[in-house]
C-alpha cells in the first residue's frame, strides 16, 4: 500500500510552522479550548462513574454483572456508532455533529441523574452513548483540520489528551464533593453547565469543516459498520462475564459476517465510507491497537482501584480522588513531554517504553498483594498514568496524520472506537476476572440466609450491604472475608494487566518502525 503520509495534505502539514499558510492563529488555539470542553465532559463522566459505583452498588444492591452493565452500557453503544458518526461528520459537518451531540448528551444526563433503578440507569447510559458518539470523533477530526503543522498538531493533541486527563483528575474531586454532599445522582448533572458553555462558544470560534467530495450516501455501509461493532463488543463483554455461551457465539457470528460484508463493500466502492486499506499500513493499525490497549489498562485499573480505596480502605470519594490526582497530573505532564521527546527519539521507542512503564504500574500492585495501602496504589497509578499519557498522545497523532484532512472524521472514528472498545475490555475483562476471583476466594461465615449468601458472593459492595443487616460480630466477619477475597482478586488482575502491557509494548515496537 502507498504510505498515507505521502498524501499532498500530509506533505503540506510537514512544512515549517513559520509558514503563515499553515501556522495556527490565536483563534485556532481558542478553538482548541472550546473543543476541550466535550473532552473534559466525557472524561469527567467516566471517572465520576468509577467513584460513584460503590454508592450505586449499595443503593440498588446490584449484582456484579449489573454493576459491569452500568459501566459498559455507555461505551458499548458508543463504540458501535463511532465509525458511522465520524463518517457523518465528514459528510454533514463536524461542528454540526458536535452541537447536536452536545444537546442530546446534556438532556440525557439529566435523565440519568433521576434514574430510579439500576436498569433505568443502564438504559439512560446507553442513550448517552448515542449522542456521545457524535462528540469525540468531531473534536479529534476538527483538530486535524485546524492544526495543519505537524508539530503544532502534536502539541494540540497533547493538550487534548491532557484535557482528558485533567477531566479525570477533576471528576473524582468535584464528583467526590457532590457524592458526599448530594448523593451519586448529582454527578451526572456536571455535564449541563459544561455543555451550555460549549454551545455558546462553538459557533463563534470553531470553524466548520467537512469532506468537500464525500461521495454518495451509503446507508448499507452505515448499517454494516454498526452490525459489526455492536455485536462484537457485546460478545466480548458476554464472554468475559459468562464465558462461552449463546450470546457470545451469536454476537461473534453476526460481527464476523457483517464485518466481512462491510470490508468487501468498502473495497469495491470508488468512494468508501471507510478506507479499510489504511489497516494494511502497519503504523496506522499499530497505533490503533496501542490506543486500544492503553485505555484497556487505564479503565481496568480505575475499576478496581476506586473500589479498593472506598470499600476496602474505607476512604471517601474525595480522599480517593485526591490519592489518584498525582497520577492524573503525571498523565498530563508525560503527554506534553512526549511532544518534545519525539522530536529527537523515534515514536516507536517512546511508545514502547511508555507501555513498559504502564506494565510496571500494574506489577507494583501484583507484588504488594493483599492489603495494598492507599499510598502504594497511588504510586502504582502514577507510574501507569505516565505511560498512558505518552502513548495516547503519540498514537492519536499517528492515526489522524495517516489520512488526508478531509477524511479525518473517519480516522477519528476509528481512533475513538479503539478507545471505547478498550474501555469495554478494561472493565469487562479485568472486571470479570476480579469478580470471578472474588467469588472463588470468599469464605462466607455461617449464619447467612440463602439470599444473603447470594448477594455477598456477587460483589464486595453487596457483602458490605448484607453486613449491615447482621449482628455486629457476624457482620464484621463477613466484611473481613469479603475484603480479603477482593484484594486477592486484585493481585491476580494486576498480574494479568502487567503481562498485557508488556505484549502491547512488543506490538508497538514491531508495527511502528515506519511511523513518522
Amino acid at each position: 500500500m502507498t504510505d498515507p503520509t505521502t498524501h499532498p495534505t500530509a506533505t503540506r502539514t510537514a512544512r515549517s510552522a513559520d509558514d503563515p499558510e499553515i501556522s495556527a492563529r490565536p483563534r485556532d488555539w481558542a478553538a482548541l479550548v472550546v473543543l476541550m470542553l466535550p473532552v473534559l465532559l466525557v472524561s469527567i463522566d467516566n471517572t465520576v462513574l468509577s467513584f460513584a459505583l460503590p454508592a450505586i452498588s449499595l443503593e440498588f444492591t446490584t449484582s456484579g454483572t449489573m454493576l459491569l452493565w452500568i459501566v459498559d452500557s455507555y461505551p458499548l453503544v458508543l463504540a458501535g456508532l463511532l465509525v458511522a458518526m465520524g463518517s457523518f461528520g465528514d459528510r454533514f459537518g463536524r461542528r454540526r455533529m458536535l452541537i447536536v451531540g452536545a444537546i442530546g448528551f446534556g438532556l440525557l444526563s439529566v435523565v440519568a441523574a433521576f434514574a430510579e433503578s439500576a436498569g433505568a440507569l443502564v438504559a439512560s447510559r446507553a442513550a448517552l452513548g448515542f449522542f456521545g458518539a457524535m462528540l469525540m470523533p468531531s473534536t479529534l477530526s476538527l483538530l486535524r483540520n485546524i492544526f495543519l503543522d505537524r508539530d503544532q498538531r502534536r502539541l494540540a493533541l497533547a493538550i487534548w489528551a491532557s484535557g482528558f486527563a485533567a477531566g479525570s483528575a477533576l471528576g473524582p474531586i468535584v464528583g467526590g464533593f457532590l457524592i458526599e454532599g448530594f448523593g451519586w445522582r448529582s454527578v451526572f448533572l456536571l455535564a449541563v453547565p459544561m455543555l451550555a458553555l460549549m454551545l455558546v462558544f462553538t459557533p463563534l470560534l470553531v470553524p466548520e469543516s467537512k469532506d468537500p467530495n464525500p461521495g454518495p450516501v451509503d446507508p448499507l455501509s452505515v448499517v454494516l459498520s454498526i452490525a459489526t461493532l455492536f455485536p462484537l463488543v457485546l460478545a466480548i463483554k458476554s464472554f468475559a462475564t459468562d464465558g462461552v455461551g449463546p450470546v457470545a457465539a451469536a454476537g461473534l457470528a453476526v460481527a464476523a459476517a457483517a464485518g466481512f460484508w462491510f470490508v468487501r463493500r468498502q473495497l469495491a466502492r470508488p468512494v468508501p465510507m471507510l478506507d479499510v486499506r489504511l489497516f494494511s499500513y502497519a503504523p496506522f493499525s499499530g497505533a490503533v491497537l496501542v490506543n486500544f490497549l492503553a485505555v484497556f489498562s487505564l479503565t481496568g485499573f480505575l475499576y478496581f482501584g476506586a473500589q479498593h480505596l472506598q470499600l476496602v480502605l474505607g476512604l471517601g470519594p474525595v480522599q480517593s480522588g485526591l490519592l489518584l490526582l498525582p497520577g492524573l497530573l503525571m498523565m498530563i505532564a508525560m503527554g506534553l513531554a512526549a511532544v518534545r521527546i519525539v522530536r529527537h527519539v523515534h515514536p516507536r521507542v517512546v511508545i514502547a517504553a511508555a507501555l513498559v512503564l504502564s506494565a510496571i504500574g500494574y506489577l507494583l500492585i501484583a507484588v504488594v498483594g493483599n492489603g495494598t495501602s492507599g499510598l502504594a496504589l497511588a504510586v502504582a497509578f502514577a507510574v501507569l498514568s505516565a505511560g498512558i499519557g505518552a502513548s495516547e498522545t503519540l498514537s492519536n497523532d499517528l492515526i489522524v496524520s495517516a489520512v488526508p484532512a478531509e477524511k479525518a472524521g473517519s480516522a477519528a472514528g476509528i481512533s475513538e472506537t479503539a478507545y471505547e472498545v478498550g474501555a469495554v475490555f478494561g472493565t469487562a475483562v479485568l472486571g470479570s476476572i476480579l469478580v470471578s476471583s472474588y467469588r472463588d476466594a470468599i469464605d462466607l461465615p455461617a449464619g447467612l440466609s440463602e439470599r444473603q449468601q447470594s448477594i455477598s458472593s456477587e460483589t464486595l459492595g453487596g457483602a458490605i450491604n448484607v453486613a449491615g443487616e447482621l449482628p455486629l460480630p457476624l457482620g464484621q466477619a463477613l466484611i473481613e472475608t469479603a475484603r480479603h477475597a477482593f484484594d486477592s482478586g486484585i493481585t491476580t488482575t494486576a498480574g494479568i494487566g502487567a503481562v498485557l502491557m508488556v505484549a502491547a509494548s512488543a506490538l508497538a515496537w514491531r508495527t511502528l518502525r515506519r511511523a513518522r
